[in-house]
This record gives C-alpha cells, sequence and structure tokens, in this order.
C-alpha cells in the first residue's frame, strides 16, 4: 500500500512548439515557362506597334520623256517644251493610303521651270502606284541661262532638278493619320534618245 506521503516525479515546465511548414523547393521549369511567356507576350505587342505605326510613303522618278524642246530667238529668246513624268508612289504600311495630290516642280540650274499637279488617288496596302504627269511651258524666257543651255543642248545632255511632294491619309481603323513625303532629284536627260543618264534623289 502506498502512503500519501510518497513522493512523484517533478512537473517539467511547459515548452514551446514551433510548427515549421513543408519545404517545397523551387521549380525550375515553372520559372522558365513564366519567363517565356512573358517574353513572347512582349513579342506579340512590339510586332503588333510595328506593323500597325504609321510610315510616310516613299517617293521615285521612274521616267522623265522630254517629248520636245524648241529655242524661239525672235521676237525675244524664249525656250517651248514639254517633259512626261512619272512618279511611283510606294505604301509601306498594312493600311490603304489616300494622297489628294501629287506636285512636280521642274526646274533647270536652280531655277523653277514650271509646276505640274496630278489629282489624288489611293494606293493598297503594301502596294506602289504610279502617277503620270506632263509638263509644258511655251515662251519661257531664258534670257540668264541661254548659255548654259546652248551648251547642254550642244553636249546631247539637259540637267533638270524636280521636287515631288505628295500630302495624303493612312486609313487606320476609324482614325485619318496624315502623311506626307518629298524627294528632291537631280536628272540628266539625253536629248538625242530621250533617255535618263543619271538620277540622283534625295528623300526629306
Amino acid at each position: 500500500m502506498t502512503s500519501k506521503h510518497d513522493s512523484y516525479p517533478p512537473l517539467l515546465p511547459p515548452q514551446n512548439v514551433i510548427i515549421l511548414p513543408l519545404y517545397h523547393r523551387p521549380n525550375r521549369h515553372r520559372f522558365l515557362r513564366r519567363c517565356l511567356y512573358v517574353t513572347a507576350a512582349l513579342f506579340l505587342i512590339s510586332s503588333f506597334i510595328f506593323l500597325i505605326y504609321p510610315s510616310d510613303p516613299t517617293l521615285q522618278l521612274s521616267r522623265i520623256h522630254l517629248n520636245h524642246i524648241r529655242v524661239n530667238s525672235s521676237p525675244k529668246l524664249t525656250l517651248d517644251f514639254s517633259i512626261s513624268l512619272t512618279i511611283k508612289v510606294h505604301n509601306r504600311d498594312f493600311f490603304s493610303l489616300d494622297y489628294d495630290s501629287l506636285d512636280v516642280s521642274v526646274g533647270y540650274r536652280g531655277r523653277e521651270l514650271g509646276l505640274v499637279t496630278s489629282n489624288g488617288g489611293r494606293v493598297r496596302a503594301r502596294a506602289s502606284s504610279y502617277v503620270d504627269a506632263v509638263l509644258e511651258l511655251d515662251g519661257l524666257e531664258v534670257i540668264h541661262d541661254v548659255i548654259y543651255l546652248i551648251e547642254d543642248l550642244a553636249r546631247g545632255v539637259i540637267p533638270f532638278d524636280t521636287d515631288t511632294r505628295v500630302k495624303g491619309q493612312l486609313g487606320l481603323f476609324f482614325f485619318k493619320i496624315p502623311l506626307k513625303a518629298r524627294v528632291l532629284c537631280e536628272v540628266y536627260v539625253n536629248t538625242k534618245n530621250q533617255t535618263i543618264v543619271r538620277e540622283d534623289c534625295h528623300p526629306e
């Protein structure tokens, strides 16, 4: 029989128990997959912006033909000539381009001889359109340039300066974005076979 005075083992002091969550090692494949998705999304957005971002059309003097030229000495020194030009309008965008008019100014040795304006038109997306224009001048006084003109005619090559400008609108969904282009050319025309000997163009 046990006595009530028998000793019991001492009670242990209370202890705090900390439960740690289960540690998961980072999934490297999942991280790489997310990076790939983000990169692909940024690439698609950048490509879409690049495709719809409007750019000005490009102009090119495709053909210039000297129809006729004549120097008149009576009653005063004048010049009669006719020039036919063909301008190439290239639309680099993925939307159609509507241009109001196309202006071509023709000059000789820094002096403007005349200006011809063609009607407006439309250029399809990623396509080109050719515009024909004819400049005819009768009785143009050439007193200041007569010596150079006689020399050029004797040599068989006449240098012309052309300034071509076009203005239009790009149809982007429901919006109309104004665009314009300009190109300056120095053209040397052979008076015998009516061909372009040399052409130097600088877009602006």
